[in-house]
């Protein structure tokens, strides 16, 4: 004798089952039966001259008219300066073991990275140098270092009393 053995607790399950899918299909019918025949203009949102959502559409006589071409994509080309390369400083930190160090710049104060390969001749603390900047993988570092030379206002003076004298 097998029969179907259907609790209390399954039939209760299978009620509550039907009437969630009944209720959902008059859901569904009411919202046809409401709807205006597919009117979305109440569901659209417009962008304005600010970049902002509203609600309405936006004003054509505030609309600019740009040219695609002047946009520039990425970073925009540097103009190549007429400056000279060379600048000027002095030698803050240097490791002569481990062959780096440190020159301040003497115009703007930044600190840049000098290794003994990018120097000649031998530099130390202290030193004023000339040098150069070139971009490494690390930032801004000081290549072709040169310890300045410093032209003396004496000899410039003398040489303009000479010539005064002859």
């Amino acid at each position: 004798m097998a029969r179907s053995q259907e609790t209390f607790s399954k039939k209760e399950k299978e009620k509550k089952r039907l009437k969630k899918r009944k209720d959902k299909l008059l859901k569904k019918e009411e919202r046809k039966a409401n709807s205006d025949g597919g009117d979305f203009e109440s569901m659209l949102a417009y962008v304005d001259e600010n970049g902002n959502l509203v609600d309405s559409p936006p004003d054509l006589s505030k609309k600019k008219k740009i040219n695609a071409k002047s946009i520039e994509i990425g970073i925009p080309r540097r103009e190549k300066a007429d400056e000279d390369p060379e600048l000027i400083g002095s030698i803050a930190f240097f490791n002569s073991e481990k062959g780096f160090g440190f020159i301040n710049d003497a115009n703007s104060q930044d600190k840049y990275f000098v290794h003994i390969n990018n120097a000649y001749p031998e530099i130390a603390e202290g030193d004023k140098v000339n040098f150069e900047l070139e971009r490494g993988p690390r930032g801004l570092s000081a290549f072709n270092v040169k310890i300045a030379v410093d032209k003396p206002v004496v000899e410039a003076e003398e040489d303009a009393t000479d010539s005064e004298e002859e």
